[in-house]
């Protein structure tokens, strides 16, 4: 958000770096304009309504919504005040809000071929992303391999019902209910039940860099 600056001159914030390009600032304008235009659409205000709930004008509201202005931050934050959002609404390539129920009926799952192992995503598929955050379930005695993930990626994991088996590179950790593990997944790993009763962890799955 440090690229964001008012081309008013009524409410600019102080002058930012000019080492960005115009293109990178022509997209941000872009992106702040169409959410601009969508949040205040989905609530049905006028621009003369939201610019009461926010303080700011009806001039610089429609400015920034037709993609003439790019808003500074204290700006934007005035607007999201105003629409009961986050500043980060306004930066979104799809539609969010900052908060987002993900019915579990709804949970894209994945499951093997036999049926032992089940991982349910506990975030949304369809966006951007840098972690991932999942259920995970397996069957008694049974087991699931990794060959490895992309250079840098950990995964974070917690049981919560039954044992664990984790193996890394050969070394085996065993955890039991509140214990967890936090290893470098791009080399060869395994989880496995060792017990006749499902086992049930939570795992987060970090990436360097964001997914698109």
């Amino acid at each position: 958000m440090s690229l964001l600056r008012s081309a008013v001159a009524a409410e600019e914030a102080p002058p930012l770096s000019t080492e960005y390009a115009p293109a990178d600032e022509d997209l941000i304008g872009e992106r702040v304009a169409l959410n601009l235009q969508r949040l205040r659409s989905k609530r049905y205000l006028s621009l003369d309504a939201l610019a009461r709930l926010s303080g700011v004008s009806r001039a610089m509201l429609a400015q920034i919504e037709s993609g003439r202005s790019v808003p500074s931050i204290k700006v934007l934050c005035k607007i999201a005040k105003g629409l009961k959002v986050s500043v980060a609404a306004f930066l979104e390539t799809r539609a969010f809000e900052g908060v987002e129920l993900l019915p579990a009926r709804d949970s894209k799952r994945l499951v093997s071929p036999g049926g032992h192992f089940v991982s349910r995503a506990l975030f949304p598929f369809d966006r951007s992303r840098q972690t991932e955050f999942y259920e995970i379930r397996l069957s008694p005695l049974g087991e699931e391999s990794s060959q490895g993930h992309a250079a840098g990626v950990q995964e974070n994991l917690v049981v919560t019902q039954g044992v664990l088996e984790i193996s890394v590179n050969e070394e085996r950790y065993l955890l039991s209910p509140g214990d967890s593990i936090l290893f470098y997944a791009d080399q060869p790993h395994r989880y496995r039940n060792p017990a006749d009763s499902e086992a049930v962890a939570y795992l987060v799955i970090s990436h360097p860099e964001q997914l698109d």
